[in-house]
């Protein structure tokens, strides 16, 4: 669909349609000029937040057959969960997905600036200048990356804990962001992603369901059920117990 949009060939009330765009009943959708009859359902997306082991790829398609995360997730009958980005083969933490793909690219898009946040082990300590670099930004192949925020997290002889954050997800982007400073990373988890963080006590490969009310406040949050822009980043939802 995205490339029939993309191609020009869907329309919506007599005008090009755009990626992103919100359909309601009573709107009249064309493709390749020919009406489509909408099916609308007032049935709440599913959302989960799963805690992703190492060793597991966050896709469908793995050329190397290596264990992927959708064969821990719960069984649906309808549609098939929608990871909100991804987390690497040797990166732990939080996951989430959905069944709506438009609100998995909304919590995706980098107009709402989610921030992602990661428990760091690195072998060896960071020095102030490297800290300073990964704060004010760091050149990457893909372009210039900084942390939002950087902080100690302890530990002891060569290994050492940080917590970092970052308003985007790009791939290996915390790895490489360390590696151009000289530093290795030994284990990389992510505790946080937008208002949501790794509940204590969810051991890995495990699974948590929000509840309907959490959902249809994330809905709104994002003017999902309203069909605007929304409003994130400003609503922000306390840490977990």
């Amino acid at each position: 669909m995205e490339g029939l949009i993309a191609a020009g060939r869907v329309a919506v009330n007599g005008q090009a349609a755009h990626l992103g765009q919100v359909v309601s009943p009573g709107d009249r959708v064309k493709v390749n000029g020919k009406l489509v009859q909408l099916r609308f359902s007032d049935r709440l997306p599913r959302i989960i937040l799963y805690h992703k082991p190492e060793g597991e790829i966050v896709s469908r398609n793995d050329p190397g057959r290596r264990p992927n995360v959708f064969t821990a997730l719960p069984k649906i009958s309808a549609g098939r969960w929608v990871a909100v980005g991804r987390l690497d083969f040797n990166t732990s933490g939080l996951l989430l997905l959905t069944t709506s793909g438009e609100l998995a690219n909304r919590l995706m898009h980098p107009r709402y600036e989610l921030v992602r946040e990661y428990a760091v082990r690195v072998l060896g300590e960071i020095s102030a200048d490297a800290r300073h670099r990964l704060i004010q930004g760091v050149g990457l192949a893909d372009g210039p990356a900084q942390f939002a925020s950087f902080e100690d997290a302890g530990g002891e002889g060569a290994n050492r804990w940080y917590r970092v954050a970052l308003h985007e997800g790009r791939n290996r982007e915390v790895r490489r962001m360390f590696e151009a400073v000289g530093a290795v990373v030994s284990r990389l988890i992510r505790v946080r992603y937008g208002p949501f963080f790794l509940p204590r006590g969810l051991r890995r490969g495990q699974v948590v369901e929000l509840a309907e009310a959490e959902v249809r406040r994330l809905l709104d949050d994002f003017g999902l059920s309203t069909g605007q822009p929304g409003r994130f980043p400003a609503v922000r939802r306390s840490r977990p117990g």
